[in-house]
């Protein structure tokens, strides 16, 4: 389940480390996480959409590589974005 243009322009700009910015880590993490928050509600409601529960595990595993690669470079910023997100760590 994609989010809508209207929630994916909130999100860039929650987390965006300064104005033009949609690439960084933590705008990656962000837009991660709102489409892993929409595909779990999917998921609970269609249990048996199991290309969706796929997609949801993929979807995961790239937020997780992600947030390696930022606490290996940054250990300040990963631990802001952790508690931004909400993330248990």
């Amino acid at each position: 389940m994609a989010i809508s243009k209207a929630d994916k322009k909130k999100v860039i700009e929650k987390y965006a480390t300064e104005k033009s910015d949609t690439g960084s880590p933590e705008v990656q993490v962000g837009l991660l996480s709102a489409e892993i928050d929409n595909l779990q509600q999917h998921i609970e409601e269609n249990k048996h959409d199991f290309p969706g529960k796929r997609a949801l595990i993929n979807k995961v595993a790239k937020r997780r590589r992600l947030l390696r690669y930022l606490s290996n470079m940054d250990s300040k910023r990963y631990q802001e974005l952790i508690k931004k997100v909400g993330l248990k760590k």
